[in-house]
């Protein structure tokens, strides 16, 4: 019991910082995202046991170039090609190989992409529209938390077949599809609190989340099993590391982002 009330605590400071954050101001959101990212890095590096500070200064100059100051969209595209191609590659080192490859360029490579590229489109999500729009980034996590949560639940007491069971054995088929389905009847909820995108698009959204997003937290589990720990830290007392909650949504972010470029592209 006194577990259970430690990790709700735990992220209800999480969320209230996260969402106060967003609805405050686009400078609160990316400060905020800013200090993840250093925390993050931190808690990958580990993972792939890397030592070094290159890291955080390519974090420092992709979050002024891309999040602060919006530079040429050229750029923009070339850099989300590039994650979206490493991220590629994690998925087929996923579900191929037993062990992803970890030779020391591609641990920076991993680092660069996988992390910073990642979540600097997490940042640019709720710019998408030609303004800073807290609604979408907040139904991005919304959907997060629906798919985890009503995957956590069904898993837990329907699940029986494995979805992955060499990587994450608590995850189930059965909990996969509940979380499918309750962040699809989420995007519902979504759209009657927000204002920025339709019922159509939110769906579509909540189908990336799902399905990226569990790809996401899958390619972290693998990274962790590889290093032989069962979190990435401790930051977060009864949830581990910063990177275990931002798992998902971090891997899913390149995807959300190229899904609402492409609706400014089509009338």
């Amino acid at each position: 019991m006194k577990e259970f009330g430690v990790r709700l605590l735990s992220a209800l400071l999480y969320a209230i910082l996260l969402v106060g954050a967003m609805f405050h101001s686009k400078e609160a959101f990316l400060t905020l995202f800013f200090l993840f990212g250093v925390v993050v890095i931190n808690e990958l590096q580990k993972l792939l046991i890397v030592k070094s500070y290159i890291a955080y200064i390519v974090l420092i100059g992709c979050f002024l170039a891309f999040s602060y100051f919006d530079i040429n969209d050229n750029a923009t595209y070339v850099f989300l090609i590039a994650t979206l191609f490493v991220n590629s590659v994690l998925i087929k080192d996923l579900l191929v190989i037993n062990k992803i490859p970890l030779f020391n360029q591609k641990k920076y490579i991993v680092v660069f992409f996988y992390l910073i590229g990642s979540l600097i489109f997490l940042t640019l999500i709720p710019s998408t529209q030609g303004y800073y729009a807290p609604d979408v980034i907040f139904g991005c996590f919304a959907l997060v938390w629906f798919n985890d949560s009503w995957a956590y639940i069904i898993g837990k007491n329907f699940g029986k077949h494995k979805l992955y069971e060499r990587i994450s054995p608590k995850k189930s088929v059965e909990g996969f599809i509940g979380g499918l389905v309750f962040s699809i009847l989420g995007a519902w909820v979504v759209t009657l609190l927000t204002n920025e995108l339709s019922l159509m698009h939110w769906f579509v959204i909540a189908l990336i989340i799902s399905i990226f997003g569990t790809i996401g937290d899958l390619i972290q589990s693998k990274f962790k099993r590889q290093a032989e720990v069962k979190d990435s830290g401790n930051l977060m007392p009864g949830h581990g590391g910063l990177f275990d909650r931002l798992d998902s949504i971090l891997f899913a972010s390149p995807f959300i982002y190229t899904y609402l470029e492409l609706l400014n592209y089509v009338p």
